[in-house]
């Protein structure tokens, strides 16, 4: 009868669980709550708190969309250094809830090593876009021709570093919480600092593959919220109790056709649909060039069983629609597994969000959680099904070989060029 009283526990706990609770201070973070403005709290004192969370979210959300609607007007390097501020954030969010929970413990060195490596892991990724992206730039420069060589080393001797800092700092009686935490920093490191960095290669591969991905899992959010809040009636998840399936499902084909719809607006703009590229002589980023294929409208015919519902037989699009409709179904269907998997982490934790930064919505992570599985499931799309050997690179690492490497490699391709006859016939033309 012990053995399974102490197995069995209060809201699914096991005895692992409470054995974990008592070893790392057996008290939880207190759940944190929304610092709605009072001018808010003024003028919807007067509703319900359900209708009252609606126009806090509402209000809030559109601001939201303003503040991204004018960062992406202001250009690459703003929208970089936005994304890196809410990687800070989302970062800071996580580390200090472990913080709070093992704070009695009072771990040397804990908050100093975290940023620590979140630091050196950023020199690390961001080093390597800096690399590729703007390569004339560090080659022209002496001290970032020395960083980029070397840039691999520089970046494991600070890891190194830092990883004889911790077990420096390792004390006898809190040896499983200090490795507990450690591992904690680093996936909260592989979760947000890698996802970033994928969301700036997305942005570099053209603004809408930056701008369609997040629009969509925003708009999933948005319509999923709002089928949800006038329709829901069926539970979904046990993680999100107030998620439903009329939600869900509202938000799928809301999502889809609004994909379509602004991939249609956008497709027709080069400043969207051109790769990012640093111009040397202006140093400014540039967007110009010749649409790709993606991005130039083409007829399409209508399958046999739809004719006679719309009442055409072809339809003219752009290719990157198609794409799009692969994008939204993402961002309907599994993104939210993002968010499922926040709750969880938060249930885990008992909190009601991971921090108040934003009244009615949370966090900064609470927003970003479905962001970051997108981001990855878009930069594994380019690179499977989009992106192509580049050119320009090619010609890049060419010009940085000895003369005589160059010489050999162009030797080498005249000779293939020539014996499959096409430099023949470019000399003929």
């Amino acid at each position: 009868l012990q053995e399974s009283e102490s197995e069995t526990k209060l809201d699914g706990e096991t005895a692992s669980d409470s054995e974990s609770k008592s070893d790392f201070g057996g008290s939880s973070p207190v759940p944190t709550s929304d610092d709605t403005p009072e001018v808010l709290n003024r003028a919807l004192s007067n509703l319900s708190s359900r209708w009252k969370n609606w126009w806090v979210r509402g209000i809030l959300t559109l601001a939201m969309i303003t503040f991204f609607f004018i960062i992406i007007y202001l250009g690459p390097m703003v929208l970089m250094t936005i994304v890196m501020c809410v990687q800070i954030k989302c970062f800071h969010e996580i580390i200090t809830i472990g913080y709070n929970v093992y704070h009695s413990y009072d771990l040397p060195w804990f908050r100093t090593l975290s940023w620590y490596f979140l630091l050196c892991v950023n020199y690390f990724f961001y080093g390597e876009t800096v690399t590729d992206y703007f390569f004339t730039l560090v080659q022209r420069e002496e001290p970032l021709r020395i960083l980029s060589k070397y840039h691999r080393f520089i970046s494991f001797a600070l890891y190194l570093t830092g990883f004889c800092m911790f077990v420096l700092s390792l004390v006898k009686k809190h040896y499983r919480l200090q490795f507990y935490m450690f591992g904690w920093t680093h996936v909260t490191l592989l979760i947000v600092v890698t996802q970033s960095h994928l969301i700036i290669h997305n942005l570099f591969e053209g603004m809408i593959w930056f701008i369609v991905p997040i629009s969509c899992v925003i708009c999933n959010d948005i319509m999923a919220y709002m089928f949800g809040f006038f329709f829901g009636r069926t539970p979904l998840i046990k993680l999100s109790p107030k998620k439903t399936w009329e939600g869900f499902i509202g938000g799928f084909f809301s999502t889809v056709l609004f994909g379509l719809l602004l991939s249609y607006v956008m497709s027709g703009y080069r400043c969207f649909t051109c790769p990012v590229e640093f111009n040397n002589d202006t140093n400014s980023f540039t967007m110009d060039c010749e649409p790709s294929e993606l991005f130039q409208l083409q007829e399409y015919n209508i399958p046999v069983v739809l004719q006679s519902v719309v009442g055409w037989k072809t339809v003219r699009m752009y290719p990157f629609q198609i794409h799009s409709i692969a994008l939204s179904t993402f961002a309907s269907l599994i993104g939210p597994f993002g968010g499922f998997f926040a709750s969880g982490f938060k249930r885990a934790f008992k909190i009601k969000d991971f921090a108040n930064t934003i009244p009615g919505h949370g966090g900064i992570m609470d927003r970003f959680d479905c962001q970051y599985l997108m981001a990855t499931f878009v930069n594994v799309y380019i690179a499977s099904f989009i992106r192509g050997p580049n050119p320009s690179k090619l010609i890049q690492q060419f010009l940085t070989l000895r003369p005589d490497q160059q010489l050999h490699i162009f030797n080498t391709l005249k000779a293939h060029l020539v014996d499959r006859g096409i430099l023949g016939s470019l000399e003929d033309a």
